[in-house]
């Protein structure tokens, strides 16, 4: 070896460092835990090993529901933030008096505590027994009943965390949508112009293509921040989220560290492996099929 690349080893050895003691060593740590059964936290010990962890998390009724909550929340909110994020950036990208005004508005939500607007949505959908809170107001013009969103039935909750969720990260999207479009290069518009092409055919063969890889990243982002919601549902329906019928896979792995149902660190663990493994694979055919999609 060089002293060219000894040099380089050297600048990455930090990073190396830091990626092996607080990423690398836990995930085998956690998956060495999920293997052993019966283990004792007070103790270190435990009697077996094998694969009753991962049965037994697969078949508890509370997984299966955090993992049928996580999968509608992906699969809701992933796109529709996506997809509102691409129009909100073309319309400021069209507006050339108070752009930064409006990138600034757009962006406080992101920069705001999480809980703090959870807390907030929750008086805006929350029915108590003096008001029936601001949205059933507004179905009440519709000459809708009042719903109680934060109590009452399943997919009234699941309505208000998918829209909590869209709020919360659309900002963001939008800031870096915004950042990519503007640096497409205008003479390619120019040349559409000139051989006459429609705004929605520039859209479709110009500005989608060379923003794909921007778009690719917010889509895998998307995902895996998706697939770690926890504290959304905290904001919104407190911390008893079995009770709520809310719970995600990551509310599961907390549940089972240090919940009324704590203690288990085993079955903690396997629940955490089955989500990297989910993560893993979701991100795996995203990247299959971003070869065929994303233009570099």
């Amino acid at each position: 070896m060089d002293n060219r690349s000894m040099k380089g080893w050297l600048y990455l050895l930090p990073a190396i460092l830091f990626l092996g003691i607080f990423m690398v060593y836990p995930l085998i740590d956690v998956f060495i835990y999920s293997f052993e059964e019966g283990y004792n936290s007070a103790s270190q010990t435990y009697y077996g090993v094998g694969t009753y962890n991962y049965s037994y998390v697969l078949h508890d009724p509370y997984f299966l529901q955090a993992v049928r909550n996580t999968f509608i929340l992906v699969m809701i909110t992933v796109p529709l933030s996506t997809g509102l994020a691409l129009l909100i950036s073309l319309g400021l990208s069209s507006i050339q008096k108070l752009r930064n005004l409006f990138q600034t508005v757009y962006f406080l939500p992101y920069v705001t505590n999480t809980l703090a607007v959870g807390l907030v949505f929750m008086i805006l959908f929350k029915k108590t027994p003096y008001t029936d809170g601001l949205m059933n107001l507004i179905l009440g013009w519709f000459g809708m009943q009042p719903i109680d969103f934060i109590d009452g039935p399943y997919w009234a909750k699941m309505f208000v965390l998918c829209f909590y969720t869209v709020w919360v990260v659309m900002p963001f999207k939008v800031l870096v949508l915004t950042s990519a479009l503007a640096s497409v290069n205008d003479t390619y518009y120019k040349a559409a112009r000139v051989d006459g092409t429609s705004r929605r055919r520039m859209f479709w063969r110009i500005t989608l293509p060379l923003i794909s890889p921007t778009m690719f990243y917010l889509i895998i982002t998307g995902f895996i921040g998706a697939f770690k919601a926890y504290s959304d549902a905290v904001a919104l329906f407190g911390t008893n989220l079995n009770a709520a019928e809310m719970n995600t896979i990551v509310g599961y792995v907390y549940d089972m560290l240090y919940g009324d149902s704590g203690g288990y660190p085993s079955f903690a663990s396997a629940a955490a492996i089955i989500l990297f493994v989910i993560v893993l694979t979701i991100t795996c055919i995203n990247l299959l099929v971003s070869k065929k999609h994303v233009h570099y």
